[in-house]
């Protein structure tokens, strides 16, 4: 960080320790604090914008470069209202402070969302000390640093997204499955083995959906995909029965664009039908890619985004098993009752709060709540069948 202006840096318009607001009215002990804080915390978020643009390039490292300045204007009013009083430079809290080391460390888009909720806590708006033009800034900043994290969330590979999700599945179902079983009291022996049993019960289903679902949607979108060789066709086509404008109106034109869409495409006509192409609903208005005059691997490519069907049962398959042998570890490691309980329900919930973080960040809500609250369901359904478990166990003895 940059160390603290001298007042004769910033103005001699300021004056003594009454500062912007005048001789009039002295400021109080607990103002001076205050706006001690609010220097200090507005020269650690800049810092913060800072580092975050090291990491970037291009039109978002200047946006964050951007704000920076915009904190160090705040920081301006701050300083000249503190005038002489400015006293020694205070540390910034404790969030912003940690947000500066992870931006210096790691600048990744789980940063920009703290931010984002950062700027959405500035107290300016009810404080009379800050301009209204400070506190609007704070709420445009939130909605920039939101535009830049949706970014960074919309790069994020639906494989990370996969990850946090099936391991999720795999800590509460499978911990619900031997706190379950494990109640009943029967010998661990038998609830290693059901344990077992349900994570690749689980897994393969997980990975039968997925390879279901990929292929099908693969399969969809091919059947939707226009056949790349029917550009072919369009030279011959009769000209007044004009059937290329059907093909233009069943992909959402209207009557009358599809016609002269129709006609501006046949009063391009030359010898070389290479450079004739027919759009998939680009062709309504909507911004889609060109199909090849011939061949069809590019079609393929389209969809590469989807991924295989292999690879998305693969993946998860291996997620949700990640998840669900940790409530398996201790019986594992030869552990039995009570402690086995405790000590798998410890590490699921340590697991839980964290893919709980992980989940609030992505969706950009308050990663502690949402922590708590994936604690709480997967205890909750943990719970439920541990009681079961407990009663079932003693309707049998």
């Amino acid at each position: 960080m940059n160390d603290l202006p001298t007042p004769d840096a910033r103005g001699a318009s300021v004056s003594g320790s009454a500062g912007a607001r005048g001789t009039a009215t002295a400021p109080t002990p607990a103002e001076l604090r205050r706006w001690r804080q609010y220097l200090a915390d507005e020269r650690a978020e800049a810092q913060v914008y800072r580092e975050l643009a090291q990491r970037r390039s291009g039109s978002e490292r200047e946006i964050l470069l951007a704000l920076a300045d915009a904190e160090g204007r705040h920081e301006s009013h701050w300083f000249d209202l503190l005038g002489d009083a400015v006293g020694k430079p205070r540390p910034a809290d404790f969030r912003t402070r940690m947000l500066a080391v992870l931006a210096k460390r790691f600048g990744s888009v789980f940063v920009l969302a703290l931010m984002q909720r950062a700027e959405a806590r500035s107290p300016y708006e009810t404080d009379a000390d800050a301009t209204p033009a400070m506190a609007a800034d704070e709420r445009i900043h939130g909605e920039v640093v939101r535009a830049l994290a949706a970014r960074g969330r919309s790069r994020l590979s639906g494989t990370f997204r996969a990850a946090v999700f099936g391991a999720n599945d795999g800590l509460v179902s499978n911990l619900a499955l031997v706190l379950g079983i494990g109640a009943t009291g029967v010998a661990p022996s038998v609830v290693l083995a059901t344990g077992i049993a349900g994570l690749l019960a689980g897994a393969l289903s997980m990975g039968a959906g997925e390879f279901v679902s990929v292929r099908s949607q693969r399969e969809l979108l091919a059947a939707s995909t226009p056949d790349p060789q029917a550009h072919t066709a369009v030279p011959r086509l009769d000209v007044d029965a004009n059937e290329l404008a059907l093909v233009y109106r069943a992909r959402g034109m209207s009557e009358p664009d599809a016609l002269a869409k129709a006609r501006d495409v046949f009063g391009g006509l030359t010898t070389s039908t290479a450079a004739i192409r027919i759009q998939r609903v680009g062709d309504a208005g909507i911004t889609a890619p060109v199909l090849p005059s011939a061949g069809g691997a590019d079609v393929a490519d389209e969809h590469e985004e989807i991924g295989t069907a292999w690879q998305a049962a693969l993946s998860s398959f291996c997620f949700f098993a990640s998840g669900a042998i940790i409530p398996v570890l201790p019986y594992i490691f030869g552990l039995s009752g009570l402690a086995a309980v405790a000590v798998a329900a410890g590490l699921v919930g340590l697991a839980l709060l964290g893919t709980g973080a992980v989940v609030g960040l992505l969706s950009g809500g308050p990663p502690l709540r949402r922590a708590l609250r994936q604690l709480a369901i997967g205890f909750g359904a943990a719970a439920v069948t541990y009681v079961l478990g407990l009663a079932f166990g003693a309707t049998v003895g």
